[in-house]
């Protein structure tokens, strides 16, 4: 049956050809959309990791969920013995300190809110990949009573670097102090809302303003942001009981997160919607072939075939149509696909960004294997009903149409 079903897909090279270019088009579409949305997610993931998040945080038990109400009530005491501990770690890439402040900022001639982070310059580049310097300098392992502005800030402020600006906030003990800071660069990321409020300046200088020899954070980089997950349960058995709360970026990322499923469920109706049109194209030549065959199919009833043979060689004829034009249909998507991302497609900023990126269309293999399947069931499901109907046409009524 299987040779039988092979020798009729050739007898009719032009439907034969039409059918298996309907069904390649829906699965190269599926492998490029895949790939497309598959990157959207990476760069997604990336860049949140990147502009600072880390791939995990820790903090004192109850930071996370009171730090807006109570900034300095929860802050690690012994911040360098959780970075020693976590250096050992063969996936760890940098662990670092941080203080978080808020306060207003000001040139002498205007006042702006900021909300100010103190880092450890030296060990923030694991984290700062995606934030770009576009004025001046990056802070340095030396400087002391200097800071870096988000774009946003500095332009609201009119300064820039070389210009001096005066830090006013509140103490941990709430009294008021002020440090008098200079422009040593500025930046741009991600986020127009972020840059609008951001300032950077050395750990020391920060932990001296407030008063304070503790921290709130400890970020951890790792090599791999796929590691993430081993890494995580990891810490928390390293530092389960110590009244530490580890979070991973996802976690934190609460944007991240919807953006993901919101993506998930537009790609599933798309699969969905290809579905139906390869279904249909299928549909629409296994149709006029089968009709221009029922003289063939009653002959084969009179002979002696039984009506299950015959409904299952249509069947089988659609089969191997369709895994030949998946199998093509995937082949050209990988092509097209390492094709497209060897030159890239320029991308407008997403929201909240004043910032395009290069997107890529990836290979990945769970979409490439799920595009070979919906082409697959595709054109067996449209040759199940017309298959189904001819085989139970009475034989007198077949061969009328020879």
């Amino acid at each position: 049956m299987l040779k039988f079903a092979f020798r009729n897909l050739s007898r009719h090279k032009l439907r034969t050809a039409l059918t298996l270019g309907a069904i390649a088009f829906g699965v190269i579409s599926l492998v490029l959309s895949g790939g497309f949305v598959e990157d959207i997610f990476i760069q997604l993931r990336e860049s949140t990791v990147q502009t600072g998040l880390g791939h995990v945080q820790i903090a004192k038990e109850g930071y996370f969920e009171y730090r807006s109400r109570q900034p300095y009530g929860y802050m690690v005491e012994n911040p360098r013995q959780v970075v020693a501990a976590i250096k050992g770690m063969p996936a760890v890439k940098e662990a670092m300190l941080r203080v978080n402040l808020t306060g207003s900022l000001s040139n002498g001639r205007g006042e702006l809110p900021v909300l100010g982070e103190g880092v450890e310059p030296q060990k923030e580049q694991a984290v700062g990949g995606f934030i770009t310097l576009i004025d001046g300098r990056r802070l340095g392992a030396d400087d002391r009573f200097a800071a870096e502005l988000g774009e946003g800030l500095a332009r609201a402020l009119g300064v820039k670097p070389g210009d001096f600006v005066t830090l006013l906030l509140a103490t941990a003990e709430g009294a008021m102090n002020s440090v008098e800071l200079e422009v040593v660069g500025v930046f741009r990321s991600f986020s127009i809302d972020y840059d609008a409020r951001a300032m950077r300046l050395p750990l020391a200088t920060a932990q001296e303003a407030l008063a304070v020899s503790a921290v709130h954070t400890v970020v951890v980089a790792l090599h791999r942001t796929e590691d993430t997950p081993a890494v995580l349960a990891e810490l928390r058995h390293t530092f389960g009981g110590q009244g530490l709360a580890i979070r991973s970026w996802e976690e934190l990322a609460d944007f991240y997160r919807k953006t993901v499923d919101m993506y998930r469920a537009q790609f599933g109706v798309l699969q969905l919607i290809i579905l139906v049109m390869v279904a249909l194209s299928v549909s629409n030549s296994v149709n006029i072939n089968i009709f221009e065959r029922t003289g063939e199919i009653g002959t084969l009833l009179a002979l002696g075939n039984r009506r299950r043979d015959v409904f299952w060689l249509l069947v089988l004829e659609n089969f191997l149509s369709g895994l030949l034009g998946s199998v093509l249909g995937a082949a050209a998507g990988v092509g097209l696909a390492q094709l497209i991302s060897a030159i890239g497609i320029p991308m407008p900023p997403p929201p909240n960004s004043n910032v395009g990126y290069l997107a890529l269309v990836r290979v990945v293999p769970v979409a490439v294997l799920q595009a070979l399947a919906i082409g697959l069931v595709a054109a067996v499901c449209a040759a199940l009903l017309p298959a189904a109907r001819v085989s139970r046409l009475p034989i007198v009524e077949a061969l009328r149409r020879i």
